[in-house]
């Protein structure tokens, strides 16, 4: 197998890669997978690895200064990286765990409230108003949020209808309940057990929000893979741009420019106005599938 396609195979689709990833975090992180590929490390250990390089950074943020967002963006930076490798040595070791999964989906919202806690603690030490400072922080980080679910949604819908799957917060569900069943079996597996309970207790939380099983979503088997990823193609791409690797890039960016305001309002302001337009063009798109 060439180098090109095992890297190919360590992705996910292309359309729902970001940018910034499939161009340079993933190429970097598949460099590091191929020196470890043959040791013992693991992709949850990766995972782990990954969330001390990221709450690291958020530490460096917190000091307010310009050497220290410099710190903070080298360390997001890594960060990123390894957040990278391990699904990539996940899919081609094809040792990947329900609970790592899992664990990297606490790592990403770990690192992400760290460090806009880091970036409100160095702001506010250093600004006359420092409560501003720290609502618009935290309103950044809300949206932040928001724009992070909006695309996991759709980009999970979209690979849920173009690779037949079933969904993750339908009958999928039962897999991640039949591994937390099979593992109370098991002795040991501490970890494991913990991290997929709260999963499985979040997971019920949020189908009871977003009501997925809804009829018109019941009908999705009236829609080929084909006609929804031809409908669909362009726009998933587009909601990449509010992927959280687009907003780290960002970041570390404006971190070496040592200007965090630039940022904060720039996720405020410009990924908002991003977000509402991806929303309703999805709507329109949604509607003449009839999933609307």
């Amino acid at each position: 197998m060439s180098l090109l396609q095992e890297y190919k195979n360590s992705l996910k689709k292309i359309e729902v890669e970001e940018v910034f990833d499939l161009y340079f975090y993933r190429p970097i992180a598949f460099l590091l997978v191929k020196v470890i590929y043959h040791t013992s490390i693991t992709p949850n250990q990766l995972t782990v690895l990954s969330m001390v390089f990221g709450i690291i950074g958020a530490l460096f943020y917190s000091y307010g200064t310009k050497h220290s967002y410099i710190l903070g963006a080298i360390f997001i930076l890594m960060y990123n990286i390894v957040d990278c490798s391990d699904g990539q040595l996940a899919r081609l070791k094809k040792n990947g765990t329900p609970a790592g999964r899992i664990l990297d989906g606490i790592s990403d919202y770990v690192v992400s409230t760290a460090t806009y806690f880091g970036i409100a603690f160095g702001h506010a030490s250093n600004s006359s108003n420092p409560i501003m400072w720290w609502i618009i922080t935290a309103a950044a980080g809300f949206s932040n949020a928001l724009q992070a679910g909006l695309l996991d949604f759709y980009r999970t819908r979209y690979l849920d209808y173009v690779l037949n799957r079933v969904s993750v917060l339908d009958e999928g569900l039962e897999s991640f309940e039949e591994e937390y069943q099979r593992l109370k079996t098991v002795r040991g597996r501490f970890f494991d057990k913990f991290v997929i309970w709260i999963y499985l207790k979040y997971s019920l939380v949020q189908q009871k929000v977003t009501s997925s099983k809804t009829n018109k979503e019941k009908e999705r088997q009236n829609i080929s893979a084909e006609v929804y990823a031809k409908m669909n193609r362009k726009l998933i791409h587009l909601w990449t741009l509010l992927g959280t690797t687009t907003q780290w890039t960002f970041l570390i960016v404006t971190s070496f420019l040592n200007r965090l305001d630039l940022y904060l309002l720039g996720i405020l302001i410009i990924w908002n106005l991003l977000a509402i337009v991806l929303y309703y063009m999805q709507s329109n798109v949604d509607s003449k599938l009839k999933l609307k």
